[in-house]
């Protein structure tokens, strides 16, 4: 009988448990894209604010559920949305060809101008993309700005700088590692309030939209979207909202009278031409136009970014590594042969550099030392990478070293070697074998944790792909890719491993 109670109550629990999970809207966004789109609330940090957060909310509400945040990384959210990680997504997500074309996507809730910053010394030198020929400008990866920049890189000969975030693209330029940001008004207007010394010219280099990305088998929850978005739209929920966040203008006005007044039929790429005010999206080119290149031909002309960029990781590994060797090498020596003072201090920067994410040491290095100097991105990347590596290597020699047999650095003595020649001729060469098939391996991490450089804005192949997936809509091509040209780097790296281990392996007896 027990028995039975207790099935009965696990099969009502089992048969209530669809019905609960249908009382969550999960949605998606980047908390760390901050205010006034996404943040934690600064007096409780358990809890969200932002517009998109009110307009989640506003959603959830008029569906009858209950929001529920889901943390993704801003560059994440497209690829999130089509796993079903969460049900919508809206993170200040801009509206372009290929998110619609991959995605359910809503109608605009808002409209904003990409805009270019400057240093306030600058106004008057850099007024347009094309004055700042030969210079480096900024702006957040994956991104329509981003876009702007490229195509501006081919035709006015600046140099595309891409960041992870919105925050460092605007310290950067008041560092004067970058001459410009290009980003959106509302990115912008933040920059300004939080950097002194930047101006922001008004006019705008484009337009765009922001929307709210789903599944894209989720048409039925876009379509609930487009309706409850429309309600705000006429009853003035969403101008409050964005009212509140000091981000309305009268663009949203216009925006909003053409979507309500307009026919309610499903959103499709060739819509987007249609919800702009007439010349402007035209500056876009073929970002607001149904005419989109096929992914066959965005494959082709990714290619040499992507060639290049295997390039740029390629020279980073191996400089990283040789620096990593070198001071390994010493560490290593000061370790086995140093005073008890030296093998002290030597022993602590090996324990800190291996009991500390390299990713920190990456920021510490580019950002937190700006203030005293400022590097280059990629010696700042090179500096962390193979400081990084250099601890690692250093046991690895250290117990190369030590694995010599004692006898025979006892007949080097007696031969009257000093210290000095023993270890160059009689216990380095043998701790080299040694080492050799843990200095590949070494090489080949170190190979792939190169892409941990793309926070410094160095774009390596990790991010090149990164860029490339978010604009073509899928992973699919471009990580095989990506996969293809890290195989065609490291393999032969480990075929050479195996023939230098073959070609000095010691003599057995």
């Amino acid at each position: 009988m027990r028995t039975r109670l207790y099935l009965l109550v696990l099969l009502a629990l089992a048969a209530a448990a669809p019905l609960g999970a249908q009382q969550i809207l999960r949605w998606g966004g980047d908390a760390e894209g901050g205010a006034p789109f996404v943040e934690a609330d600064p007096r409780d940090p358990s809890k969200l604010v932002g517009f998109d957060v009110e307009i989640a909310e506003l959603i959830a509400s008029k569906l009858g559920r209950t929001p529920q945040f889901l943390q993704v990384q801003f560059t994440s959210l497209d690829q999130s949305a089509k796993r079903g990680d969460f049900e919508i997504g809206l993170s200040g997500i801009e509206d372009i060809p290929a998110r619609r074309q991959s995605l359910a996507a809503s109608i605009p809730y808002y409209e904003f101008r990409e805009v270019l910053t400057v240093r306030d010394g600058d106004r008057g030198r850099y007024r347009s993309l094309a004055d700042l020929k030969g210079r480096r400008v900024a702006t957040l990866g994956g991104t329509m700005a981003y876009d702007l920049l490229l195509d501006a890189e081919r035709t006015h000969g600046i140099t595309a700088v891409s960041y992870d975030d919105d925050v460092h693209p605007y310290s950067d330029l008041v560092l004067g590692r970058v001459d410009g940001v290009v980003l959106d008004n509302v990115l912008a207007d933040r920059a300004m309030r939080r950097n002194t010394g930047l101006f922001t010219h008004p006019g705008a280099l484009a337009v765009g939209h922001y929307i709210v990305i789903t599944a894209p088998e989720n048409t039925a929850l876009r379509d609930q979207v487009d309706r409850i978005l429309r309600e705000a739209m006429k009853d003035g929920t969403l101008e409050a909202i964005f009212k509140k966040w000091n981000v309305w203008n009268e663009d949203q006005s216009e925006l909003y009278a053409r979507l309500v007044n307009a026919p309610s039929t499903p959103s499709t790429p060739g819509t987007l031409g249609t919800l702009g005010t007439p010349g402007t999206l035209g500056t876009l080119g073929t970002l607001g136009t149904p005419s989109t290149p096929g992914t066959g031909e965005k494959v082709r002309s990714y290619l040499p970014s992507l060639f290049r960029a295997a390039l740029i990781t390629l020279v980073l590994s191996f400089a990283a590594m040789a620096l990593a060797v070198a001071l390994g090498v010493l560490i290593a020596t000061g370790r086995v042969y140093g005073d008890r003072f030296s093998r002290s201090l030597l022993t602590i920067y090996v324990e800190v550099m291996r009991g500390t994410p390299v990713l920190l040491q990456l920021f510490v290095i580019y950002y937190g030392l700006a203030s005293m100097i400022r590097l280059p991105a990629f010696i700042a990347a090179l500096l962390g990478l193979g400081l990084n590596y250099a601890a690692y290597e250093s046991e690895i020699y250290r117990s190369a070293l030590e694995a010599v047999p004692r006898g025979q650095l006892d007949a080097a003595r007696i031969l009257g070697f000093t210290r000095m020649q023993t270890l160059r001729l009689v216990r380095a060469p043998q701790a080299f074998r040694l080492a050799l098939a843990p200095m590949t391996n070494d090489f080949v991490a170190l190979l792939k944790d190169s892409s941990l450089v793309s926070m410094l804005t160095v774009v390596e192949l990790t991010k090149q792909t990164q860029i490339f997936a978010t604009n073509i809509g899928s992973w699919v091509i471009p990580g095989l890719l990506c996969a293809l040209l890290y195989l065609a780097m490291s393999l032969p790296l480990g075929y050479l491993a195996r023939r230098l281990e073959e070609r000095w392996r010691m003599p057995t007896v």
